[in-house]
């Protein structure tokens, strides 16, 4: 990835959009804008984007279907925008593979620096001089790219970044506070179901059984580690 990110920004609010792209291209990225779903979708398919900053509440298709294609075809990166009230909406979200999601109303400086937080870790975490293994897992840091028993296992840029930070410190408990830090790069500032949802998403995806998980375990009262 470049200095200079594409992004989409899909709200429905003209003031939202237009604030959100000034800070965007303040920090010297290229903004493109949609006003609904449908418009989205068509930008998603001609651009070579690099992060989405896309409302919940839309006309046509909404965020949270938009946030569904999205993660069936790409590991894109993506911030979803909410209001305070639609807590369910925030895990649904997450649940089909957002990265984050800012509550409304919300500061632009911050979302900008979450956007950076974002980019700069889909672009960075990963050492490509090393790989990492645990149990019948691989992960290539250099491809970013997981694989379970020689097949390929599609993560979203955020769930490979947690991964990977597990997996290079074996059997250290992290809190969801630390790993919110470490791995989302920024201090903690959503509730703790964020890193909840995104492990628990992992667990799904390398675990044989991932109602009894071997490999990426609660430490209860603590937070979470990874037992090769």
């Amino acid at each position: 990835m470049s200095d200079v990110a594409t992004i989409l920004v899909v709200d429905d609010d003209p003031i939202v959009r237009d604030v959100v792209v000034r800070y965007l291209e303040r920090d010297g990225h290229r903004a493109l804008v949609a006003e609904d779903g449908d418009r989205a979708d068509e930008l998603l398919r001609q651009e070579q984007l690099d992060l989405v900053v896309l409302d919940v509440m839309l006309p046509g298709k909404d965020g949270l279907e938009l946030s569904r294609s999205i993660r069936s075809r790409s590991s894109l990166p993506v911030i979803l925008l909410t209001a305070r009230g639609e807590e369910a909406d925030r895990i649904v979200g997450l649940e089909l593979g957002a990265d984050d999601y800012v509550t409304k109303p919300f500061s632009p400086r911050e979302l900008a620096a979450r956007v950076r937080a974002l980019l700069r870790r889909a672009s960075a975490l990963a050492d490509p001089r090393r790989n990492l293994a645990f149990g019948d897992v691989t992960l290539d840091g250099d491809a970013r790219q997981v694989r379970k028993a020689g097949e390929e296992v599609a993560l979203t840029a955020r769930e490979f970044d947690l991964l990977w930070f597990l997996a290079a410190n074996p059997r250290k408990v992290f809190s969801r506070d630390q790993l919110m830090a470490s791995v989302w790069g920024y201090e903690p500032a959503l509730d703790s179901g964020t890193v909840t949802v995104h492990v628990r998403r992992l667990r799904t995806k390398v675990e044989d059984d991932p109602a009894r998980p071997r490999h990426l375990q609660t430490v209860w009262g603590v937070g979470y580690r990874l037992t090769p």
